[in-house]
């Protein structure tokens, strides 16, 4: 299995497989993985060519009293969980490498967490 941290790795193996005629199949994850995500990349093995996990902890997922450095990265076990489950990729960038330079533009889409979890992480 490949463990990719670029954006330039992860598409070389991507086309690569694209090439071999392969459909790919991405099961995107904030890591510290469990049951739930291994039955997603089972079933993503079973329909597709070529499987990637991202696990990647996104800072701008977290609300400002949400502490983003205490979230578990659990990066070895996450590994061997995602091989177990047939993965061929995992994709963990670092923040740096998402975000490379700082935002010039942000997007805040009014109401659309109205009901959901807005009340308890703006």
């Amino acid at each position: 299995m490949q463990l990719s941290k670029t954006i330039k790795e992860v598409r070389e193996v991507v086309v690569l497989a694209r090439r071999q005629g392969k459909t790919i199949g991405l099961v995107p994850t904030m890591g510290a993985l469990h049951a739930g995500h291994g039955s997603l990349i089972q079933k993503a093995r079973a329909e597709c060519g070529y499987v990637v996990v991202s696990i990647f902890v996104n800072p701008t997922q977290f609300g400002p009293a949400e502490d983003f450095n205490k979230y578990p990265r659990t990066l070895d076990a996450d590994a061997k969980l995602c091989e177990s489950m047939g993965a061929d990729c995992i994709f963990a960038p670092s923040a740096e490498e998402m975000y490379p330079q700082k935002n010039l533009t942000w997007v805040d889409v009014e109401q659309l967490t109205t009901g959901l979890c807005g009340a308890s992480r703006p």
